[in-house]
């Protein structure tokens, strides 16, 4: 078992017991966040090995936790898998490239809702430098 841990920063529970269950099978431990504001405080906190963001969530979405995790000297270097229920590619591909000119960086990662195991898996190992999966 290894030593990483992740941060789920989403509002809807079903999600996170799903994607929890998914990394316990491989080892890796997580917390989480049921809104944006909380799960950037628990960001600066815990100082997670990855963050996995929902894009969809009220009062903080997921560009904007996303842009504060950017600013923060502290949560800026923490990789960040981006997940999302929307099904509009070319908005979402436009938002990411947005946010890599405003802040340096885009998200190390991004799914669409439902995704794969294997595939969250596979850019969870990638990010957080795990021996890949078979």
């Amino acid at each position: 078992m290894n030593s990483k841990r992740v941060l789920l920063i989403d509002d809807e529970q079903d999600s996170i017991e799903f994607v929890t269950t998914i990394l316990k099978t491989e080892g890796i431990s997580s917390i989480f966040a049921l809104n944006g504001e909380e799960g950037l405080d628990k960001a600066k906190k815990e100082k997670p090995d990855l963050i996995i963001l929902d894009i969809q969530m009220p009062k903080m979405d997921g560009f904007e936790v996303f842009e504060n995790l950017c600013k923060d000297n502290s949560t800026k270097g923490i990789p960040v898998i981006m997940l999302s229920g929307i099904h509009e590619k070319i908005g979402i591909e436009f938002n990411l490239k947005a946010m890599e000119k405003l802040y340096g960086k885009k998200p190390d990662g991004y799914l669409e809702k439902p995704f794969v195991p294997r595939e969250l898996i596979r850019m969870v190992k990638d990010n957080l430098s795990i021996d890949k999966i078979k």
